[in-house]
């Protein structure tokens, strides 16, 4: 696979610095049932990585002594990880919102019956990915048979409430680009996907949030392969649009990899771009009593893939 760090110090992304820290990221594995083409993570079935017990310990620490109130859990499929549904317990009992990055299919796996009652129990509010409302787009995206299994795994989740309005059970759903172009507009295309999949499927959700494809690991060596990587990085550049500075995701979360490391986002982790910039890795131990708003954000010029055009964050456009 073709690294891509060396070629994201082109354009000098704006200096930015933290604010109060309200969310805490966590990659709790990189196994995965999947294995898609556009995942920065190059998260698939044969990854064995997991988060161990100690730094499972670490995180729940850390969510007190720093007053979280969004615990963020990502992968891979972040519940194949043994100590998930314990976890999300714990987050729910202290009144933290916790966040489960979901890819539907997951909740149809042999071992997982009882993940989307758990889930709607605990009251977890579901990111779940789904690139396209047509099955062809999903499965070129995602592989062969993905589409049909995410909306019966949507269909799922309706039936327990999830999507329902005033149900309290929010479901979010997730678009990726299929290639090296800027998403579209978040509002329109989230209504065109909300009569399409009722219209199609009787399938409701809260809302769309529209990502834009970052140009590093298994997307950026594609773009590298395709010898497209240069001209994608220019229309980031210039569809830059400096009033989403304010309120990209990195001023108030904290990413923490599978043994405990921390970055400014989780996109800076896959990049190894430490959270202090020094060579020296920062654990997240390291920062149980540390304050670390007006802290200075490592960027390198994928963050345009967060202010370009409308914006794009983990909660979707900023504009």
């Amino acid at each position: 696979m073709h690294e891509t760090l060396p070629r994201l110090n082109q354009f000098q992304f704006p200096s930015i610095k933290r604010s109060e820290l309200t969310t805490l990221q966590i990659n709790i594995g990189l196994k995965c049932n999947q294995q898609c083409i556009h995942c920065h993570v190059n998260a698939s079935p044969r990854r064995k990585e997991m988060m161990t017990d100690e730094t499972i310990e670490t995180v729940k620490q850390f969510l007190l002594t720093h007053d979280i109130k969004i615990l963020d859990i990502t992968g891979g499929a972040p519940e194949l990880h043994p100590r998930f549904f314990e976890l999300v317990e714990y987050a729910r009992a202290k009144q933290i919102t916790v966040i489960d990055r979901c890819n539907l299919t997951i909740l149809l796996e042999p071992s997982m019956e009882n993940l989307a009652s758990f889930l709607a129990e605990k009251q977890v509010d579901i990111v779940a990915s789904l690139p396209c409302y047509q099955a062809d787009n999903v499965d070129n995206q995602r592989g062969s048979g993905v589409f049909e299994k995410s909306i019966e795994a949507l269909q799922r989740l309706n039936r327990l409430g999830y999507g329902k309005s005033e149900s309290g059970l929010n479901l979010n759903l997730v678009y990726n680009p299929q290639g090296p172009v800027l998403p579209p507009n978040q509002e329109q295309l989230e209504q065109a996907y909300k009569t399409e999949l009722q219209q199609r499927y009787g399938i409701e959700f809260n809302q769309l949030y529209t990502l834009c494809n970052m140009p590093i690991q298994r997307f950026g060596s594609t773009l590298i392969s395709n010898n497209t990587f240069d001209e994608y990085m220019l229309l980031l550049k210039n569809s830059h649009n400096d009033s989403n500075l304010g309120n990209v995701m990195c001023k108030s979360l904290l990413s923490v990899d599978w043994q405990g490391y921390v970055y400014d986002c989780d996109f800076n982790q896959m990049l190894g771009l430490n959270l202090k910039g020094e060579n020296v890795p920062v654990h997240l131990t390291q920062l149980l009593n540390e304050d670390i708003q007006s802290m200075p954000i490592n960027v390198r010029d994928h963050c345009y893939g967060c202010t370009a055009g409308q914006g794009s964050s983990c909660g979707g456009a900023l504009a």
